[in-house]
This record gives C-alpha cells, structure tokens and sequence, in this order.
C-alpha cells in the first residue's frame, strides 16, 4: 500500500541526482505527465509504455539465453514502471488505479479520465474568459488582474493567448465610459506585452481618479 507521508515524492535517477515531483491528485494531469515521461525515459522504462512495443514470444523450454535476458528485463521494467507511476499517485488515485495490472493500462485510463477532463476544464475556461466584462460597480485594475489569472489559468492548459489578443480582448471588455481609451490604444496593441498595458492603464486610472 502507498504510504503517502509527503506531499510529493523525491526519485533518485542517478548518483547525487533526484528528481522531485508532486503527487499527482487530479489537477494539471498534462504537467505531470510531462514529468513522468521525463522521469521513466531517464529511468530508461518509458518504453515500456510505447503502444507500439512489440510483445515477447510466447515462453518456450528451449528459448535461447538472449530471449530469456530480454523477457527478464521486460518483467522486471515492467514491475519498476508500475510501481514508479502508481507511488506518484496520491493515496485515493492509488486505490483506484492500482486495480490495473499492467503498467500500459493505468497510464492509458490517466490519460483517458484526465485528458477528458482537462477538455472539459479548456472550454469552461474558455467561455469565461470570453464572457468576461468589466464594469464600473468595482475598481478597474482588480477587474483586469481577474482577466490576466483567467489568461494564466488558459496557458497552464496549454492555451497559448498571444500578447497582443490578450491586450485587445481586455480592451474590448472595458466598459462604454472607456471608449476613447480603448479606441486610442487599439492602435498600439502590437506593441504591449499584458503587464506593459496593465502599467499603462493604471497610470489611465490613476489620471482619471485625479479629475486630469
């Protein structure tokens, strides 16, 4: 049974050398994922999980010592990449993946149930960040921080917003009140990384607030 004593999990792949990954519990499955396939292919067991992987022959009395080398070591990376993807899991991922035997099986039902949901988490994303609008019942700049975490949240999905679509988007959102804001800096959005246009709109703020 996994003994779950730390949040994440240290795997010595070399002499002086570990790897330390988070115990995988449901959320960011495409980073870890990352993690482990760099974590197996150091521990040289990735192939292992390779759909295309030729299977052995079938276990003969008078198979030659190479065949019999080779079979050992697939059983015995075989156990070693089970036992590394199952000890990254954390204890209720465990219980239910655990039930699979081979270690094919568990990384295609991760893959299967997470990427599933990732998809899911892509589109709610997504819609709101689409839907998003800014208004003046609450300040400005906090408003637009909302926009820029919703925007972080869509590149840990692996959604890439360019710099200029994000500027332009969180423009367009700004209510009528900034309508000659937004059409004077539509012009520029090329040019402004997120972060440069939010310094830019909160001096924008700041001049309003004092009447300029």
């Amino acid at each position: 049974m996994l003994m779950e004593t730390n949040i994440n999990s240290s795997v010595k792949v070399a002499k002086d050398v570990k790897i330390q990954l988070d115990r995988f519990d449901g959320t960011n499955y495409t980073r870890w994922m990352d993690k482990m396939i760099f974590l197996l292919t150091l521990l040289k067991i990735y192939y292992i999980l390779d759909p295309n992987l030729s299977a052995l022959p079938e276990l003969q009395e008078d198979e030659s010592a190479t065949i019999k080398t080779a079979r050992v070591k697939r059983e015995e990376d075989e156990v070693l990449c089970r036992g590394h993807i199952l000890n990254i899991l954390t204890s209720r991922l465990y219980d239910i993946f655990s039930k699979l035997k081979s270690p094919k099986e568990i990384w295609v039902a991760l893959e299967t149930h997470y990427k599933q949901e990732k998809s899911g988490s892509d589109r709610f994303l997504a819609l709101k960040f689409f839907k998003y609008e800014i208004t003046n019942n609450k300040p400005i700049m906090d408003q637009v921080h909302e926009i820029h975490m919703l925007i972080s949240k869509l590149s840990d999905l692996d959604i890439k917003v360019p710099d200029s679509l994000q500027v332009g988007a969180a423009l367009s959102k700004l209510p009528p009140t900034w309508n000659e804001y937004r059409k004077k800096m539509l012009h520029f959005t090329d040019n402004y990384t997120f972060e440069q246009f939010q310094t830019h709109l909160q001096i924008e703020v700041q001049s309003r607030m004092r009447g300029l």
